[in-house]
């Protein structure tokens, strides 16, 4: 039956292949999209300028109907690109690169300009470019060459001093709340997971739609013993199909959850029942597989963590001796995105919305790092040096100190902190355009305040 269902998803991945090659052929043969970077420009050209930066799309965005081509300059510090929705891009530029888009004749009407680089988007590169009717566009001026405006030093400053001073703001919902099982009279370990469409305030004032778990993000935590038999109910009332795949958990094939793989798909409201049993310790995720480059970036992400990973007891790392009796104070969930209508955030919550985590000077911490993102981040903790102990839920034979862990996309990182020092430090992704914009601070940032008690 397997080998069945194996050469039918061969058979019709290359039929979509075909399909979709002659769909795209009509489409350009019938002139359906607007023309590409590379389409020649015309003398009669009419060409706006178009400048990029962190993270805002600026210049001429109101102009006369005609032949147009978009003079596109990278000004910001990293990669930028410029895409028409549903039409073409200038490909990525890095900083100080310029590009044409050549649009060609395109009608009156209000489209769609945007950053197709993984959470540019969302952090504010989205902008809708007006083209106005010949017979209504006397008034629109055309720049002869780029605004060179003088920088305001003065409202930057305050844009990024307002910005830090309303941390941390309140917002409705909370992720990674604890998901209690139900306990089977075999022992089983019975957890509920609806996969829905849920409003979610990322930071205050800003509601999004976001693909949620049981309503939060990221979805609940679900934490297990080693040994534990796990029954997972999941209910679709998403307006597509889904399922879950077990990131960093063993689990027999037809449990992976990757539809058609090893699973039928769970259709719009429809259900599946995930069973298996909780091998190993283990540190990991629970995710969307089916579409996930549009699930997963929107919030349907979660925790999955098996029995308690050990630590190094009693061992001398880089001159520090780790105590032979120390106990874990507080285990907290890292988990960072940068996509989708989430965006660049840290457990859900973009800043000054991100929750401080609150320590006593002294205690031990553990810190699990997971990256649901599309980028890598490097994060950072001020003051405090972290201790890496475990890789993607593997005890490392060899644990190291570093101040910034590089986390890429999927992996986990489980580090110890020993806070030693009192105060407010701040804890962030190191990619600073991840964090810091001309609006101020905002994304991968929040804080770990130490109290002296």
């Amino acid at each position: 039956m397997k080998s069945i269902r194996v050469s039918l998803i061969a058979v019709v991945s290359v039929l979509a292949l075909i399909g979709a090659a002659c769909s795209s052929d009509n489409a350009l043969a019938n002139g359906q999209l607007p023309g590409g970077s590379n389409t020649p420009v015309s003398s009669g050209a009419i060409t706006p300028h178009i400048n990029l930066t962190e993270f805002a799309i600026l210049g001429d965005l109101r102009v006369p109907e005609g032949n147009l081509n978009l003079d596109v300059l990278n000004k910001g510090g990293i990669n930028h690109t410029l895409a028409l929705l549903g039409g073409p891009s200038t490909g990525d530029l890095a900083s100080g690169q310029s590009a044409d888009l050549a649009l060609g004749q395109i009608a009156p009407g209000e489209y769609e300009l945007f950053c197709e680089i993984p959470g540019h988007k969302e952090a504010g590169m989205v902008t809708n470019l007006t083209v106005v009717d010949s017979s209504q566009a006397g008034d629109i001026q055309i720049s002869a060459t780029r605004d060179e405006a003088e920088t305001d030093w003065e409202a930057l400053d305050k844009a990024m001093m307002e910005s830090i001073s309303r941390f941390p703001s309140l917002t409705e919902g909370s992720g990674n709340q604890v998901l209690e099982p139900t306990v089977l009279a075999d022992g089983t370990k019975e957890f509920n997971l609806t996969a829905a469409i849920t409003s979610w305030e990322v930071e205050t004032g800003k509601f999004v739609e976001a693909w949620t778990y049981n309503g939060q993000v990221p979805g609940p935590q679900i934490k297990v013993d080693v040994g534990d038999k796990v029954r997972v109910n999941v209910q679709n009332d998403l307006p597509m199909g889904t399922d879950v795949h077990w990131h960093g958990i063993q689990t027999p094939n037809n449990m992976d959850g990757v539809a058609p793989l090893t699973q039928d798909l769970i259709y719009s409201g429809e259900s599946f029942v995930y069973e298996f049993e909780a091998r190993r310790q283990s540190i990991g995720m629970y995710h969307a597989h089916h579409h996930g480059q549009m699930q997963i970036p929107n919030g349907m992400f979660g925790v999955f963590i098996i029995g308690d990973m050990p630590l190094p007891y009693g061992k001398t790392i880089g001159g520090t001796t780790i105590p032979d009796d120390l106990v874990v104070a507080q285990e907290i969930p890292m988990v960072l995105n940068d996509a989708g209508v989430i965006g660049f955030s840290l457990n859900g919550k973009s800043f000054p919305s991100t929750d401080p985590f609150v320590v006593n000077k002294d205690d031990w911490i553990v810190i699990n790092y997971y990256n649901e993102g599309l980028q890598i981040h490097p994060m950072h903790m001020h003051q405090f040096p972290q201790l890496v102990f475990a890789k993607d839920g593997f005890p490392l034979d060899h644990p190291y100190y570093a101040d910034t862990i590089n986390v890429a996309p999927g992996e986990r990182f489980s580090v110890l902190v020993r806070p030693d020092e009192a105060g407010a430090w701040v804890w962030h992704c190191h990619i600073l355009t991840h964090v810091e914009r001309e609006e101020g601070m905002f994304g991968m940032v929040t804080a770990l305040i130490v109290q002296d008690v």
